[in-house]
This record gives C-alpha cells, sequence and structure tokens, in this order.
C-alpha cells in the first residue's frame, strides 16, 4: 500500500512539475497545414527545419505527452509520421516527417470559451510544387456578376456553440454553399465561396480572396451568440461609418505599396498619388461602397423578414474587420441566434439552410438587376430590355414568402397587399395565383 501510494504521489508531482500536451488536432487548408496542440500552461518552444529526409523538430520546454499522436488523418498533408520522445529528461521533442519541403510558422494562443492553452504550427505549402494556375483568356464581351461569400469562423475557431450541440461554423459553411449553388444556377452569376472547407482563414484574408477574385459583392454568413437564450433573430450589417474611416487612414498608411488599388481591374492605383488626393479618392470610394453596402442589405433584411424574425428591422451598422473593402459593396447576415433552443433548431436543419440562401440569394439578385455593374451580361440584359419582364400574374410555390414576392418583382409589400387584398397577416398558399401590379 505504501509503495502504491508513493508512486501515485511521484507521478503527480511529475504533472505539477510538467506542462502537459493532451491532445493534437490538424486542419488542412488550400495552402498550409495546421497542427493545434493543446497544452495545460503556456509554453516555451522551439522549431527548426531538418534535410535529407525533410523533417521539422519541435521541442517544447518542460513538457510531457499525456495524449495521443495516433488517429490524426494525415492524408492530403505534408507530414508522412509524427514521432516524439524526451529531450535532455526534461523537455519533449515532437518531429513530423515530411513528404517535401515546406514553410513553417508556430506561435501560442491564449485560452478562449472553446479551448485553453494551445500551440499552433502552420506548414505552409511548397508553392514551387504546386500546378501552375491555367491563365485563361479574357472572355470576350460581358461578364458575369461575381459575388464571394464568406463562411464564417472555420477550423480551429468554431463560432458560437449551438444550443443542444454543434458549432457555428458548420452552419455557416452548409449555408454558403446553398448560396453559391443557387448563384451557380443564375445565368449572369457567379459564385466564389471564401472557405470551402473546415479550416480558419485570417479575416484580412478573407477581404483579400474577395478583391482577388474581383468581386462584385461581399457576403459573410454568421449565426449569432448570446449568453441569454432568449434572444433571437436574423441581423444585417454593413460598415459603420467610423469604420470606414478607420480602413481609409490603413489604407493611407500603407499606400506606398504600388500594388494597393481600388475600383478592381484596371482600377486607380494609390501609390503614386499624394496623400491629400489619395485620400480623397479613398474616402469617395468608402462613401459609396458604403452606400451600396446598406442598400443590398436592405434587400437582404428584407428576405430575410420572410422567413425568419428579425433582431433589429434595420439594417446594422459596425466596424467588423470583414466588412472594410473600400472598392466592395460588403454585408454581414447574422442567420439567427444559435444559442436560441428554436433557432438553433431550424438554423441545424438543411430545410431551413436552404431558406435562408434562397432568402439572401433573393435580396442580392434583385438588388443587382437594378444596379448591375456596368460591364456585365446582366447590365446589358438592362440595356436592351431583355431583363426578365414583370409578369402580369404569379402562382404561389412551396417556400415562398410575401415579402420574397415583392422584392422578387421590386414592388412594395403595401402595393402588393392591395392589389390582392391581402391582409397584413400575408397569410397566402401554395397554388394561390397573385397580381402583380405594374
Amino acid at each position: 500500500m505504501l509503495v502504491v501510494g508513493f508512486s501515485v504521489l511521484k507521478a503527480q508531482v511529475a504533472e505539477a512539475v510538467y506542462k502537459l500536451i493532451k491532445n493534437v488536432r490538424l486542419w488542412r487548408s488550400p495552402d498550409k497545414t495546421r497542427l493545434v496542440f493543446d497544452v495545460s500552461d503556456a509554453v516555451e518552444h522551439n522549431k527548426f527545419h531538418l534535410s535529407n529526409p525533410s523533417r521539422l523538430v519541435i521541442d517544447v520546454d518542460g513538457a510531457r505527452l499525456s495524449g495521443t499522436f495516433s488517429g490524426l488523418q494525415l492524408k492530403g498533408t505534408p507530414i508522412q509520421k509524427i514521432r516524439h520522445g524526451s529531450r535532455n529528461q526534461n523537455d519533449l521533442r515532437i518531429v513530423l516527417d515530411l513528404s517535401e519541403k515546406v514553410a513553417s510558422e508556430s506561435f501560442l494562443l491564449k485560452p478562449n470559451a472553446t479551448y485553453g492553452h494551445r500551440l499552433v504550427v502552420d506548414l505552409f505549402d511548397d508553392e514551387s510544387r504546386k500546378p501552375k494556375p491555367v491563365v485563361k483568356q479574357k472572355p470576350v464581351g460581358f461578364r458575369d456578376i461575381v459575388v464571394a461569400i464568406d463562411a464564417g469562423h472555420g477550423g480551429e475557431d468554431p463560432g458560437a456553440i449551438a444550443y443542444g450541440g454543434g458549432y457555428e461554423k458548420h452552419v455557416t459553411l452548409a449555408i454558403a454553399k446553398e448560396l453559391a449553388a443557387l448563384l451557380s444556377r443564375e445565368k449572369g452569376f457567379r459564385p466564389v465561396l471564401v472557405r470551402t472547407g473546415d479550416y480558419y482563414i485570417d479575416l484580412r484574408r478573407r477581404t483579400q480572396i474577395a478583391r482577388d477574385s474581383k468581386a462584385d459583392l461581399f457576403i459573410s454568413i454568421h449565426a449569432d451568440g448570446f449568453k441569454d437564450r432568449r434572444a433571437k433573430g436574423a441581423s444585417v450589417f454593413a460598415l459603420s461609418r467610423s469604420g470606414a474611416t478607420s480602413e481609409t487612414a490603413r489604407w493611407l498608411a500603407q499606400k506606398e505599396n504600388a500594388s494597393d488599388q481600388i475600383g478592381g481591374e484596371g482600377g486607380i492605383s494609390l501609390g503614386d498619388k499624394d496623400d491629400v488626393l489619395a485620400g480623397v479618392l479613398l474616402d469617395l470610394s468608402m462613401t459609396s461602397t458604403l452606400s451600396s453596402s446598406l442598400e443590398v442589405g436592405n434587400k437582404v433584411l428584407a428576405n430575410m423578414g420572410g422567413i425568419n424574425r428579425l433582431h433589429k428591422k434595420q439594417v446594422e451598422q459596425a466596424g467588423f474587420v470583414v466588412l472594410k473593402s473600400p472598392d466592395i459593396p460588403s454585408i454581414l447576415v447574422e442567420t439567427g441566434f444559435i444559442t436560441n433552443p428554436e433557432e438553433a433548431r431550424k438554423l441545424k436543419s438543411s430545410n431551413h439552410q436552404k431558406m435562408v440562401a434562397k432568402a439572401i440569394f433573393n435580396g442580392a439578385k434583385s438588388w443587382f438587376y437594378k444596379k448591375p455593374p456596368p460591364d456585365t451580361l446582366v447590365a446589358k440584359w438592362k440595356q436592351d430590355g431583355t431583363l426578365k419582364a414583370r409578369p402580369s400574374r404569379y402562382v404561389i410555390k412551396p417556400g415562398d414568402t410575401l415579402s420574397e414576392i415583392a422584392d422578387q418583382f421590386d414592388i412594395s409589400m403595401n402595393d402588393l397587399r392591395r392589389v390582392n387584398r391581402l391582409s397584413s397577416a400575408n397569410n397566402i398558399r401554395v397554388g394561390q395565383v397573385l397580381v402583380i401590379p405594374n
């Protein structure tokens, strides 16, 4: 009994002295592999590369491994095997056997609502080994409208935790993919998914992906979370005035980078402008972009109101980083409160995800039909008068709402009710024929 008690005490003392690596997770994104080690406390570490064969060595001071590296899905990553052992009888050495040369970065993350201390190691793919992209000839004629769709959170950042289980990051990606599918089927539009899988992208990188794609609209999709489970309702955000001002200052501070330009392809470079002129150009661009963001935000909000209670009845404004593109109208859609029991159940259902995607799609489409970018197919159709003419009658289909129909045909809800003698209750049924006023 005494010997057993001493052994237990010795193990407890060792745990108190050493910091423990308790778990490891792996995330794969298009350009890197991320390893996240859960540690019992903040740790000091060092890393270095070895060649012939390629390896990355990570030394963690005063640490022991209490978990396991088995079970990690290494397929599709440059990691062939992960080994570990004791170093100097005090430190933990982790060795990544690699199939190719990579660049690496490592850093510590402090505890958050989901995880404790973490050591993050990023392995960036060797660009020289990637196949060169096929350079497509610039199409002759008019182009599609490009919509960048940003699924919030991802990877190590799960977002809000849903009532009853689940994460915001999965809901936002599902809705984003549904929205992309709708846009893909719509002639004259082309979607770009900012995040295509379960991995994290830096906020500034998200807007840069949209700019690199020459997007005409940026939509960031989220699901709200709050400590009070009674909070409910969808919201739409555009950039605040103060956020626009701070972003103008940031761009001015880095305008010596000649690649920074506003206005997309063929736009105006800021690198060769003096501060006063660059400031004026940026202010004009931010003002115009903010105005467009509020317009498309109102269209989307009206459609969201047809399928979900609204948290606020007007587009709200805040300084979200992902809304700060100076030349791309940008909105952030909070699809509901994932911490609310009723809304969590709906947001986790495929049927409701489709309805949310359709509401966002209808709002964005109706705005572009009113104000299409001048070099697009939709602009040509509008100029030629070949945009789908407003019919005099419309037959209600499953999933339709009165607000969607009003927005689709660019008429007011009051006019639609008045002509069809509908009550304010908005009661409509599948198969019902509505008169569409001119």
